[in-house]
């Protein structure tokens, strides 16, 4: 992988110099979805697959961007006094965003440098790839420049490069996945007050199988911003009696005593699965730490009927995908992860069973959408961070 990594950085810069490596990998979400900014919780995982980063210092304030995967865009070269979001620059404008952020927060970044990007997350699959650039971004600068910031310093200035630089308005769990994220472990995060619990993911007879639409999806054009404002406006009805910041502060019994305070049907169609799918991520914190998969993938079910029935972001290529896995021998519950609107859905799925699982869903699925999926296994891997010194 590495080497062919190095020797693309040297043809692309024309340069000798031997270029450091970082890697941050994608993350799925095993339960716990659109709950992160309504101050709920969430169940992520870091996972193997992600973005590397190749870089090296130079002398000058001229900065060099190239992703591999996007050899259609080149090389967008920038000044370190140009830091302003440019729609010319397509993807550069995510590690454009650390770069302005963290020197608004201090960082001396005072010299440029060239860097190539390579990410084997899938573009548009809701495997956090934006999120993966910002955090490798981050780590990088931080081991270049020297910065003061610790890891979780870098996950919000890039929740911030989401929300105020690109213009999305997520939550913090993609970035935390990435930056905190523990190898054959997942993150049980209270994303209200940030505090956090490692679960390992003990799977010794399942593999955790991504399942790609293969339609892709961004969010910036997609329905999140309009669904994260019904559920503010569902917050403001409830808080005419209840003294809550978030929807996520009240129990799924709470909310049926005070949902009528919420006039439009659609905003409490969205607040219910707020509510609800918080309290599936306790629940399926507790069956995992007993090791009752069984539990936990029925959680995963229901999970994502909530998701398609109240909060509407799932659509026809990830209830076909879901819905058909639920059905397979051998699997123990499956779910679309991530945003929604297209991207990826996850099965838990015993290993003997994942080849007939996998014929059976691209077959039903291929028929009724007219395009195969695609098939991941995914292993549950480490944080974002430098990986190597030397050539590979």
């Amino acid at each position: 992988m590495n080497e062919p990594l190095h020797s693309t950085f040297k043809d692309i810069f024309a340069t000798d110099k031997e270029p450091l490596t970082f890697f941050a990998p994608g993350r799925i979400n095993l339960i716990g979805e659109h709950t992160d900014y309504n101050g709920g919780y969430v169940f992520p995982a870091s996972i193997s697959f992600g973005t590397y980063a190749l870089v090296s210092q130079r002398e000058d304030q001229t900065i060099r961007f190239y992703s591999m995967n996007f050899p259609e865009v080149g090389v967008v070269t920038i000044d370190l006094a140009t830091l302003d979001y440019d729609t010319k620059h397509n993807w550069a404008n995510y590690p454009k965003g650390m770069i302005q952020f963290m020197r608004s927060q201090g960082a001396s970044i005072s010299n440029g440098f060239d860097v190539l990007y390579y990410g084997n997350i899938p573009n548009g699959a809701g495997l956090s790839s934006s999120a993966s650039i910002e955090m490798v971004t981050g780590v990088f600068l931080k081991a270049l420049f020297d910065t003061s910031f610790n890891q979780l310093d870098l996950i919000q200035i890039g929740q911030r490069v989401e929300n105020e630089y690109i213009g999305v308005n997520s939550g913090i769990m993609d970035q935390f996945a990435i930056g905190l994220g523990k190898q054959d472990h997942a993150i049980h995060l209270d994303t209200s007050t940030l505090n956090y619990d490692y679960a390992p993911i003990h799977l010794p007879e399942h593999h955790i199988l991504i399942i790609n639409t293969n339609k892709e999806r961004t969010l910036h054009d997609s329905k999140y911003n309009e669904r994260r404002e019904q559920c503010e406006s569902a917050l403001q009805d409830l808080q005419k009696e209840l003294q809550i910041q978030h929807l996520c502060d009240i129990t799924p019994e709470e909310f049926e005593r005070y949902a009528s305070l919420i006039t439009n049907p659609v905003d409490k169609r969205r607040a219910r699965h707020a509510i609800y799918e918080n309290q599936r991520t306790i629940e399926a914190l507790e069956q995992l730490k007993q090791h009752n998969l069984q539990a936990f993938g029925e959680l995963m079910n229901a999970s994502h009927q909530s998701l398609k029935e109240d909060y509407e972001v799932t659509g026809i290529e990830l209830d076909t995908i879901a819905e058909t896995a639920q059905k397979q021998p051998g699997v123990l519950g499956a779910r679309m992860t991530g945003a929604g609107f297209g991207g990826c859905a996850i099965a838990i799925v015993e290993k003997e069973h994942v080849q007939q699982v996998q014929t059976n869903i691209q077959q039903i699925y291929s028929e009724k959408i007219g395009y195969k999926p695609t098939f991941y296994i995914a292993n549950i891997g480490d944080q974002a961070k430098q990986i190597s010194n030397e050539v590979i």
